[in-house]
């Protein structure tokens, strides 16, 4: 049995340095079985090596892409479960047409809410202007100001 020597090991906070992932996510990350440790150092740390980096490489890639850490933890487990029987471009590919049907729905969901914000302007452009005597509050019955 070898040892290898050339593999440089990382605490959680050294990683932590290098990506910009904050600890609590690599934790989070960890126990999700998203990052594997390679052991505990004498002082009980987690102990990383290389792996991680592409690890939480692919993930921030992944989630710029609008993919879940939910669907991460899926491609994860479903490439694990299939190892190299199954290729991970069409894993991969899955996700981001998921991602990219949500990010399309949303889109829409915005350009809706524009339109109502649209026509709301346009309905009390009078109200919303500073002009005197025009109040968009003015039938509020909780306003005592003007009742007096």
């Amino acid at each position: 049995m070898t040892i290898d020597t050339e593999r440089q090991l990382m605490t959680v906070g050294e990683l932590s340095r290098r990506t910009g992932v904050s600890v609590k996510n690599l934790r989070q990350y960890t126990d999700w079985g998203l990052v594997y440790t390679v052991g505990r150092s004498a002082g009980n740390y987690r102990l990383f090596d290389n792996d991680a980096l592409w690890c939480l490489q692919l993930i921030g890639t992944l989630r710029q892409l609008g993919v879940t850490v939910a669907e991460i933890r899926e491609l994860t487990h479903e490439y694990l479960d299939h190892g190299c029987d199954q290729p991970f471009g069409p894993l991969v590919a899955k996700r981001l047409h998921t991602a990219r049907a949500r990010i399309e729905d949303r889109i829409a969901e915005l350009q809706q809410t524009l339109h109502r914000i649209n026509e709301f302007e346009s309905r009390h452009q009078a109200e919303l202007s500073d002009r005197p005597g025009v109040d968009l509050g003015a039938d509020d019955p909780r306003q005592s100001c003007s009742k007096a």
